[in-house]
């Protein structure tokens, strides 16, 4: 109870909130599939046509739990993301312990981005390696902590993680330059994609698809409960590494499988993106379009730079993000706050998340209100 009562006196207690009906800068569901009809028609036919009557799983995928429907969805996304193979896991949080936790070794080194997502460092707690974090997108730093561990521990795996687009920020590392890094190191690189994914590449494939990187990486995860609308998440890599995380990932093996409905749904998904590329154009234009108009409204240094769908306005101050986040949902906007301890104290920012079906009038809107905000500080 002191824990919570010292969240309570520093404002950054957390409840569940309820859907307010307000204009959505918030979700994740960049592209909107999440409320697309044809998806979850399509989803609904391939269930039928399956004959998959089922309401769940009915066990672990090592047990009863491995339908036909997971064949086949692996099959696709290793065809979409153009990887050796796919290992589909119930959430990005469950892929993220599952691989960390398992794939590192006693001996072995982890060097994680210090802006990395909370399961990957949950997975890497978890996990038996040494592990170091390096300061963030700083890959000169990286190099040199990896030339020091490597002078202290010859013969170690070194494995370094990084996300293509930060959850957080909304910015992106320089993916060439670590590639090459990794590749003069003798470094395994695993990249979350989670952020990136349906937002990036000519099919929504991701960024290493878009920068051609694909096949340079150790291991990919990919989730599909933000840009594609649905749920779930996989790990793309090599068929050796989908084996040894059959037998050995805690958070693949000691838990029900997905119910059919979310794999036929991630199934349908993927065809959407396949054939349907306005969404992706669309979203790509609005975030062209928030950015001009941050500089229409001389908001752009107070912004952390950003080509992704996520874009951070940084409000020093938990009080202070809490009460503009307030005062722009009072105005019919849907823009989040993030506080500390989520994000270092100093460093908290209303985290704006755009979308396709944002309108341009939307975006001008909300960023008149926050300059507004601004000006009266």
């Amino acid at each position: 109870m002191a824990k919570l009562t010292e969240r309570q006196d520093n404002n950054a207690l957390r409840m569940l909130p309820m859907p307010k009906g307000l204009i959505d800068f918030s979700s994740n569901d960049y592209l909107g599939l999440a409320r697309n009809v044809d998806i979850f028609n399509k989803a609904s036919k391939l269930l039928e046509k399956k004959g998959a009557w089922a309401n769940g799983a009915t066990g672990s995928r090592l047990l009863t739990g491995n339908n036909g429907l997971y064949r086949q969805l692996e099959e696709v996304l290793a065809s979409f993301f153009g990887s050796e193979s796919a290992l589909v896991f119930n959430s990005g949080y469950d892929a993220n312990i599952g691989f960390f936790s398992a794939v590192p070794q006693r001996t072995d080194v982890v060097f994680y981005d210090e802006l990395s997502h909370a399961s990957i460092r949950d997975g890497i707690g978890m996990g038996l390696a040494q592990s170091y974090k390096f300061k963030h997108n700083q890959l000169e730093v990286l190099s040199r902590q990896i030339d020091r561990v490597r002078e202290r521990k010859i013969g170690s795996d070194i494995y370094v993680v990084t996300e293509s687009v930060f959850s957080m920020d909304g910015d992106t590392p320089d993916l060439r330059a670590l590639v090459e890094l990794c590749a003069s190191k003798g470094a395994y690189l695993v990249v979350d994609e989670a952020h990136a994914v349906g937002v990036f590449g000519k099919r929504g494939e991701g960024l290493l698809n878009e920068l051609g990187l694909q096949d340079m990486v150790f291991a990919r995860i990919v989730t599909f409960g933000k840009a594609m609308g649905c749920h779930g998440a996989a790990i793309l890599g090599s068929d050796a590494l989908k084996s040894y995380l059959v037998n050995f990932a805690r958070s693949f093996i000691y838990t029900t499988g997905m119910p059919p409905h979310s794999l036929a749904t991630i199934l349908a998904a993927c065809e959407h993106l396949s054939a349907s590329g306005r969404e992706q154009q669309q979203l790509s234009a609005n975030i062209s379009f928030f950015k001009d108009q941050l500089k229409n409204y001389d908001l752009e240094a107070s912004f952390i730079p950003s080509n992704s769908a996520v874009h951070c306005c940084l409000v020093e101050g938990n009080e202070k993000v809490k009460n503009w986040s307030l005062q722009l949902q009072d105005r019919g906007f849907d823009v989040k706050p993030i506080m500390s301890p989520t994000v270092p104290k100093g460093q908290e920012r209303l985290r704006f998340c755009l979308h396709s079906f944002n309108t341009e009038n939307e975006i001008k809107d909300v960023l008149l209100i926050l300059a507004e905000l601004f000006d009266k500080r």
